[in-house]
């Protein structure tokens, strides 16, 4: 059972940066996952932020286009979300996933992590 483990989340002043990581364990071949950072606020559905594939291709919301950069480091099982220019409407709880891709597409989701932006 892979296991996902965000860290970095914290409250920000509007315009500030941070950077989010999630780190994956129990986990054999890591590159072959799709992976992806999704972000819920109260009330509302959780939505895609930034994907990057097992083959390095990278996906981003139009929200946040030009701000955030998703990476991933497959010799450290890990997925970072460098956020910058951080705005009020960033505010969410931030989620780490992974998909294991073709054929079974096994699915993981990592426990949350909260990021308020407020002055």
């Amino acid at each position: 059972q892979v296991q996902l483990e965000e860290s970095g989340g914290g409250l920000v002043q509007p315009g500030e940066s941070l950077r989010l990581s999630c780190k994956a364990s129990s986990v054999t071949i890591f590159s072959v996952y799709h992976v992806a950072w999704h972000r819920q606020v109260p009330g509302k559905q959780r939505e895609l932020v930034a994907r990057i594939s097992n083959s390095g291709s990278t996906t981003y919301a139009d929200s946040v286009k030009g701000r955030f950069s998703i990476t991933r480091d497959n010799s450290e099982n890990t997925i970072d979300l460098q956020m910058d220019n951080l705005a009020p409407e960033d505010t969410a709880v931030y989620y780490c996933y992974a998909n294991s891709g073709k054929p079974f597409q096994f699915e993981y989701w990592g426990q949350g992590t909260p990021v308020t932006v407020s002055a």
